[in-house]
This record gives structure tokens, sequence and C-alpha cells, in this order.
């Protein structure tokens, strides 16, 4: 693999200041030359003239956060990151590769989940290059190649986990965002290290069940709350009956036999947990009667 290398370049303002000197002077001199018709003097002065304005091509700009990867007839020479103007030997060809931190975000992705569930699903990675010569060289393109990893590294993460937890402490996609972004932090960087970009954070933009199962989905996700909501209910429903024939024999209001017990029991739970307003029923006779 290409790893980078500072590359070995002139200051630039330096550099502008001898070359313009040199072929201003050779300039002169080579005019001076051919008004005085001085063959030879007039041909070595056109030669250097030539030479100091190409060597002024050398001359390129280095902006903040950017790095120029620098070839030489096809040899990686270096990458330079010092910001400002640089010379280097016009026969180097220059690439511009931004150090920046950019953003990619993903296009809406329909997946099955872990357990078969169609679902559709998003991400944004924040990124940026690390390594220029392997950005350059290792990869044909590294913009298009972290945009293609990354969502293949989110499908793959998506079809690892349910869209939902079915059982206590499992983890998913929607419950579990923290754990579930980090992985894909991880499973996106292991993808783009060889392409010399680091991961900065990959998180989860979009999260939906598809559109043909969505409906169903709800319906169950609307069960499920309902059930625990029942459930709390009758388990503070049980608990108060329990309490309520504890203070009736603590407090010998009354004695019941296990039968009465029983219908007293029966007529708190439905007034407790019923979801509309019970009627009340006035007994005018005896208690068993």
């Amino acid at each position: 693999m290409i790893r980078e290398n500072q590359a070995r370049t002139a200051n630039g303002y330096l550099m502008l200041s001898l070359l313009l000197v040199a072929a201003i002077g050779s300039t002169i001199w080579f005019i001076s030359s051919a008004v005085h018709e001085r063959a030879t003097q007039t041909v070595i002065a056109l030669v250097l003239t030539l030479v100091g304005w190409f060597l002024l091509t050398g001359l390129f700009i280095v902006n903040p956060n950017e790095g120029r990867v620098l070839q030489l007839f096809g040899t990686y020479i270096g990458t330079e990151r010092r910001h400002g103007l640089r010379w280097v030997s016009p026969f180097c060809t220059r690439r511009r590769v931004s150090l920046r931190i950019r953003n990619f975000e993903s296009g809406k992705l329909k997946v099955n989940d872990h357990v078969g569930n169609p679902i559709e699903i998003a991400a944004i990675v924040v990124w940026r290059v690390v390594d220029t010569a392997e950005a350059v060289f290792e990869v044909d393109n590294y913009q298009n190649f972290v945009q293609v990893q990354s969502e293949a590294a989110l499908r793959n993460l998506a079809t690892s986990y349910p869209y939902d937890a079915h059982v206590e402490g499992e983890v998913s996609l929607r419950s579990h965002t923290n754990e579930i972004a980090e992985q894909l932090k991880t499973e996106v960087q292991n993808r783009l290290t060889k392409a010399g970009v680091e991961v900065i954070e990959a998180r989860i933009a979009h999260l939906a069940y598809a559109q043909e199962i969505a409906s169903a989905m709800l319906q169950r996700q609307q069960a499920s709350a309902i059930i625990a909501a029942r459930q709390k209910i009758v388990e503070g429903a049980v608990g108060m009956v329990e309490m309520a024939l504890e203070m009736l024999s603590r407090k010998h209001v009354v004695q019941l036999d296990e039968e009465r017990k029983a219908a007293m029991v029966s007529n708190l739970l439905v007034v407790l947990c019923s979801d509309r307003h019970t009627q009340p029923v006035v007994n005018t006779g005896t208690l068993y009667h």
C-alpha cells in the first residue's frame, strides 16, 4: 500500500522572486543580443528566457485544510500540506485533495431486518480524508467509494438487528440508537480504512417500516402498548383488592367467608380494570340475598 509522506517543495515566495529576476534578466539579455546581432548569445539568452518562464509554472497554492498529491512521471513523491505558495518541478503533476470534514447522507434503502420485516433506513456519515496517498492511489474514486461502502455497511447493519426488540434486553434498531450508531461507525470505518478515510460519526437518519407493512406493524405496536398498560392496571387492581381485604379483616369491619370474598374480589376487579364507567347495583336485601 502507498502511504502518505511529506513532499519536498521550496518556498514559493523565494522561488518567485529568484525566477522573476532570472526570467526578466535573460529576456533583457536576449533583446540586447538580438539588437547587436550576436547570434550565439541570442540563442543562449532565448533558451534561458524560456527556461526561466517555464520554471515559473512550478508555483502552486495550497489552501488551508488541503493537500496536494505530487507525482513525477507517474511516481508518487509526496504530499504537500503546508498552506501558502510553494514551488516544485514543473514536470510534477499536482492533484488537489480536500482534508475538510464532509457529510454524506445516504438515500432511503429498503432492506429486510433481522427477522425478515421490510424496512426503510438511511444514515448520515461524517468523514474526512486523513491519508491523501491512499485516497488517490488505493481506490479509483474515493468519494464514490465512501458512498458505496457506507450504504453497504448500512444494509449489513439493518439485516443484523430487528427493527423492534421482541425479547427483553434484545438490541434493536429503534430502541438502542447509541449502540447501533457506534456499531455503524465501526463497520463503515473498517470498510473505508483502505481508502485513507476517517469516519468521525455515523448515525441513522431515517428508520421506518416499509409502506406495505407499516399499518399492520402500527396495529401491532398499539396492541403491545395496550397489553402493557392493561398489565399495569391489573397489577394495581390486585394490590388494591389485597389491601382492601386486609384492612377489612384487621379492623373487623365485616367477616366474609370465602365465597363472599371471591364475589367482592370479582366486583372490585371489574370496577378497577374496566375501561368504561361501571353501573352500580344497590343490594336492598341481605348480604346473601
